[in-house]
């Protein structure tokens, strides 16, 4: 981290530019949403991975506004926005995590911005719920809020009175792993909730409005600032090795996460061995 004896005041700092910069590109979405609707303007890994006009106007919005903001910090975007750091912190952002609802008018997308170091460690950040206009942040050692309000992950609860959160991505063989593991898992659970921004499903773990989340195939900007949410909220975050061989996230209140990861392995979300610390990595 490349914080020194102010580090708390440094963190704090990159905390108020994350929730400005995230707020500000949240009033361009919601406005750009209520005049013009939206369309697809590109795919990506697959015709279902889209991007819109929106994606792409946020995104070179929130890169001027931080060069603003911060001067000299890095640049990494979804929609392929780059820019070195001459000072250690690269901000990362989704203009749009949830671009499918956006596209459909589902009231469940965001605009996620966090700045995080060298070695890809989330300092601080900010999601906002666009339709909501709630707030959700956090620096390193500083807690989590939403809206000001300090968070807190839902208490202790037994396996089968757990909500579980988790998404589908964009290959179609990846896809289909995952539905096999999400059947396995309902019957285990209380239920299964797939709502389309993994950044709102990490705060509303973060928030106690569901108790574990898991999900293959995230991005660092799918994940970088929602995660330290959920972290500062008392959630347990790591990276597993998925079936489908790339990234899994698993997240979970740190006091049962330990159970959580035992139920989604054994329902097939992780790749063989990846209970061992070899397929093991921490989020932040």
């Amino acid at each position: 981290m490349p914080f020194g004896v102010g580090a708390a005041a440094e963190l704090d700092t990159l905390r108020k530019v994350a929730e400005t910069a995230a707020v500000e590109a949240a009033v361009l979405v919601r406005e750009r949403r209520a005049a013009a609707g939206a369309s697809v303007a590109d795919s990506k890994s697959s015709p279902v991975d889209i991007v819109t006009e929106v994606d792409r106007e946020a995104e070179a919005f929130l890169r001027r506004r931080l060069a603003e903001l911060r001067p000299g910090d890095g640049f990494l975007g979804e929609e392929g926005g780059r820019g070195d750091s001459t000072t250690g912190v690269t901000w990362v952002v989704d203009p749009i995590d949830g671009t499918v609802n956006f596209l459909y008018g589902l009231p469940h997308y965001c605009v996620s911005v966090a700045a995080v170091d060298a070695d890809e460690r989330s300092l601080a950040g900010a999601v906002v719920d666009v339709t909501r206009g709630s707030v959700f942040s956090a620096a390193v050692g500083a807690g989590a809020t939403q809206d000001g309000a300090p968070l807190e992950v839902r208490g202790p609860a037994p396996l089968s009175e757990q909500l579980f959160l988790t998404g589908f991505q964009y290959r179609p063989e990846l896809r289909e792993l995952q539905g096999v593991a999400v059947a396995r898992l309902v019957p285990r659970v209380r239920d299964i909730r797939r709502m389309g921004s993994a950044a709102l499903e990490l705060c509303a773990l973060a928030a106690g409005t569901a108790d574990a989340y898991v999900e293959e195939g995230l991005h660092l900007w799918d994940r970088a600032a929602a995660a330290l949410v959920a972290t500062e909220a008392g959630a347990r975050v790591e990276i597993r090795r998925g079936v489908g061989g790339t990234d899994c996230l698993v997240a979970a209140p740190v006091d049962g996460f330990e159970e959580v990861l035992r139920v989604v392995t054994e329902c097939g979300f992780l790749a063989a061995g990846a209970w061992a610390d070899d397929g093991f990595a921490p989020v932040t």
